[in-house]
């Protein structure tokens, strides 16, 4: 059982012991300093906290230990209740709000859940604010309000039609395009609130929708992760029903992947290589990625004339580089796509409007279009970290070990060669090593990854 505090929120498993897991006491006591710090950076007494959730089992739990804490604290709550990470980002400025919280793990199984917080524009606060965060937790230091001060509720139901409608009025989405097109696509919403968001838009926009697992249960039917090994069912599904392509996303709809109309994996990373080259193709301009995403984007950024730039991994990161370089989209190989005409956050609705809008214009398959790309192979595997393990030691070895090669350590370590490369990295959110390779075929990709992981345990056994 799990415990993460972060400069991005926390995160763990529920049950078991304070401070060890993600109990009700540190939803408690985190949800307090998230609110004093909101308090002292807004300047306001009274200051308004957008608050949504996926659909995962302990959601409802979290969500009232979160909201009735803030609401002790004198903050007003506007409650979207189930909800999507994007929907919840687009609300905080829509409803003129001080900040905001997603109460989600992301892609992390049922047994997990986290605070996701957010700044009065809707997107995640920094690390000095996160960090100010984890004090004000860490101390406890919080003052409630008096009861004639208490904080209210207003639920706020209608975001996700709010949401589909501002992705609807994005200059570069046409719905009569799409609808003409006559797609038939199969959803997998993973039994989370992407079940109802995706189907929402697709019909919005004349798209045939076969729902596959889109019940809002929070009964996760697979790894709520969109790779390839968990989504044998979709891929099924598509074929039998003669789908166009199928979309899969996580249960709070940041992350967005592809299946083709033959039944494989479009590939997440080439999510956002497939919509960047749409939007550049319309509004030439640069691109942002993580350090951990795919060449790919560097070429098609460079095809259509653009200068592509490589962040530190999280979306925080990526979202700052963006706006230091102008890009005009950017995200994570994760699926996860960044498009600023609509706001700084990963939304899969605006990727699958964007995807759908390629598509129509190109008149062609899903796997022709793959085929139109540079094709690249990525492997990502991961080490458990044992306790006691000094993992920033261990990667600088590994730095050291390779420093005649182009050599990037703003985050974890990247080692660019050639025709590959590799980026070593402590997880942000699970107790592990990333380690992620790309080259120009997959059995490459895998020995790259399968050396460097030999490397870490000779290096860690020998200190």
């Amino acid at each position: 059982m799990t415990l993460i505090k972060s400069i991005s929120g926390i995160r763990g498993t529920i049950g078991g012991r304070p401070d060890n897991n993600l109990t009700p006491l540190d939803a408690v006591k985190f949800a307090a300093a998230y609110g004093q710090w909101l308090r002292a950076e807004s300047g306001k007494t009274r200051p308004r906290v957008v608050i949504g959730r996926d659909a995962r089992l302990s959601g409802e739990m979290i969500h009232q230990l979160v909201a009735q804490t803030l609401v002790g604290l004198g903050i007003d709550i506007v409650d979207l209740g189930l909800s999507t990470t994007p929907t919840v980002e687009l609300a905080v400025p829509g409803e003129g709000a001080d900040g905001g919280i997603i109460l989600t793990a992301s892609h992390n199984p049922k047994q997990w859940n986290a605070l996701k917080l957010l700044n009065a524009r809707g997107e995640f606060i920094n690390a000095a604010q996160g960090q100010r965060i984890l004090e004000l937790a860490a101390a406890e230091d919080f003052d409630f309000a008096q009861v004639d001060d208490l904080g209210t509720v207003t639920a706020h139901d209608a975001y996700m039609d709010i949401h589909v409608d501002e992705v609807l009025d994005l200059e570069l989405v046409e719905a009569d395009v799409i609808r003409k097109a006559g797609f038939k696509v199969v959803v997998d919403g993973v039994c989370s609130t992407g079940g109802v968001a995706i189907p929402k838009l697709l019909d919005a926009l004349g798209v045939e929708v076969v729902k596959l697992y889109c019940e809002p249960t929070g009964h996760f039917p697979h790894n709520p992760e969109p790779l390839k090994e968990h989504l044998a069912d979709i891929c099924a599904k598509v074929k039998e029903t003669g789908a166009d392509f199928g979309i899969v996303v996580d249960p709070d709809v940041d992350r967005l992947a592809f299946i083709d109309e033959t039944g494989e994996m479009f590939g997440e990373e080439y999510t956002l290589v497939a919509c960047a080259d749409y939007v550049l193709g319309k509004t030439p301009g640069n691109t942002v990625s993580n350090l951990s995403s795919t060449r790919a984007l560097r070429d098609v950024t460079q095809a259509h004339g653009g200068t592509y730039r490589a962040a530190a991994v999280g979306e925080v990161n990526v979202v700052a580089t963006m706006k230091d370089h102008h890009a005009v989209i950017g995200g994570e190989g994760n699926g996860g796509i960044i498009y600023p005409a609509s706001h700084y956050g990963r939304d899969a609705l605006v990727g699958t409007a964007l995807f759908l809008m390629l598509l129509a214009e190109r008149g062609i398959t899903v796997s022709a279009l793959k085929a139109g790309y540079p094709q690249y192979f990525m492997s990502k595997k991961k080490i458990e970290l044992t306790p006691g393990l000094d993992v920033d030691a261990l990667l600088a070895r590994i730095a050291e070990r390779y420093k005649d090669e182009d050599l990037t350590t703003v985050d974890g370590v990247k080692i660019d060669f050639p025709e590959a490369w590799v980026h070593l990295r402590k997880s942000n959110t699970e107790p592990i090593i990333r380690i992620y390779t790309e080259a120009g075929s997959q059995a490459e990709a895998d020995s790259l990854a399968d050396r460097l992981i030999a490397e870490l345990k000779e290096l860690s056994e020998s200190a």
